[in-house]
């Protein structure tokens, strides 16, 4: 039997244009399902992980870089200097590359930030603050980067620095609050707050402005919680006593206040806060995101991130926590998922067999005819998958189109 022509593959389909279009649906649905199951397997782990981590929450979440204070062997210009904005901002850049280097680990940089705090609470005992156990509340001081861009001046304005730089013996500043501390905490602009410091006389702070958080559950504010919202703290005691409270909040500095808190009791750090670029991990990446965050805590990370930043810097996050939890949910349900897959494949394949079983059984005679006129089973064969595949093979790319297009973001392969 001579090659089948081109000529010859389409009188057929002309002679048989309903078989052809049904075969051609056929082919087309099958390869939609076919590209779309893994594809929406994909789309929808990666939405459980975002998920995840949205529960989580970014005080668990984010990348936390610390450094204690600078060198008590310094002199104090070279320690004040090392809380300034400037060198904090050097160090920032670094940070953040060493933790971009950690893929598929990502920085998100409008939710990232750095500063300088206090670690412990600072008592305030002005009188006309809440006391619900009669203890006066404690606040915390953080001088922190973008403060102004992602906040609203509820009422007054933004702390500001005037005149000379700022010191560990600068006897006033400037402070803020955010609306949840101003209320609960009866603070109000043009509060004064006096502040005790280690030998010498207390640190006044006069509050200038109530500000509205722009995004409060975004990590810039929900990273350290308190900045944002006050706390009743009890008091450490015995399990189950009834202890009491006090009220924790915290005082928003400056970004160029930092080194007047080497001057308080409050044992100020510099930190690097760093959030997750979530839009960036995907679930496949799971495995290799736990060992980009332990390479950064205790590996050769942390040896990198030491070198941009500081010696003695630390690193701590719950994101690995976070996505092993998700890898266990998910390894839960996979058995269900290999269930669904292998059944839906299975009955792709019967139904696939059954029209071509028909389609033979329907051109039984016709191929019996060539073959009494000497046609060989390999002529057959070749005409037979030449009809087919001027069918198939446009509907199935077309198929495979529509589930690219109809569920986009998942991998390619």
């Amino acid at each position: 039997m001579r090659p089948v022509s081109a000529l010859r593959v389409r009188t057929r389909l002309r002679a048989a244009p309903g078989a052809a279009w049904a075969l051609a649906v056929l082919v087309a649905l099958t390869a939609c399902l076919a590209a779309a199951f893994p594809r929406a397997l994909d789309r929808y782990a990666d939405a459980g992980l975002d998920r995840a981590l949205a529960l989580a929450r970014p005080d668990r979440t984010s990348v936390l870089v610390t450094a204690p204070q600078p060198d008590f062997g310094l002199s104090p210009g070279e320690r004040e200097e090392a809380l300034r904005p400037d060198p904090l901002a050097v160090r920032y850049a670094g940070a953040v590359a060493a933790a971009d280097r950690r893929a598929p680990l990502a920085v998100d940089r409008e939710q990232s930030t750095y500063g300088v705090r206090t670690t412990e609470g600072v008592t305030v005992p002005e009188p006309w603050l809440p006391m619900p156990s009669g203890i006066p509340p404690q606040f915390h001081f953080a001088a922190q980067h973008g403060l102004g861009d992602h906040a609203r001046v509820g009422s007054g304005r933004l702390p500001r620095v005037t005149g000379a730089p700022v010191t560990a013996r600068t006897g006033a500043l400037e402070a803020a609050v955010t609306t949840e501390t101003a209320g609960r905490l009866r603070i109000e602009v043009g509060s004064v707050l006096h502040v005790p410091r280690v030998g010498g006389r207390p640190l006044t702070v006069r509050i200038t402005g109530v500000l509205v958080p722009r995004d409060p559950d975004g990590a810039y504010w929900s990273t350290q919680p308190v900045l944002r919202e006050p706390s009743l703290t009890r008091v450490p005691g015995p399990p189950g006593a009834d202890r009491e409270q006090y009220w924790l909040g915290a005082l928003l500095l400056a970004p160029d206040a930092g080194p007047a808190l080497l001057g308080t009791s409050g044992m100020p750090v510099r930190y690097w806060q760093l959030a997750p670029d979530t839009g960036a991990l995907h679930a496949h990446d799971v495995d290799r995101l736990v060992s980009a965050v332990a390479a950064l805590e205790s590996g050769p990370g942390l040896r990198e991130m030491r070198a941009e930043v500081d010696p003695l810097a630390d690193v701590g996050t719950d994101l690995d926590e976070t996505a092993v939890a998700f890898e266990g949910l998910r390894s839960g349900i996979g058995p269900l998922v290999a269930v669904a897959a292998t059944g839906a494949g299975t009955v792709a394949g019967v139904v696939l067999l059954m029209a071509g079983g028909l389609a033979a059984d329907r051109r039984r005679a016709e191929l019996a005819l060539l073959r009494a006129r000497g046609a060989s089973l390999r002529g057959v064969a070749g005409r037979l998958l030449a009809e087919t595949a001027v069918v198939a093979l446009p509907a199935g790319a077309l198929g495979l189109a529509a589930a690219l297009l109809a569920l986009p973001g998942a991998r390619l392969g």
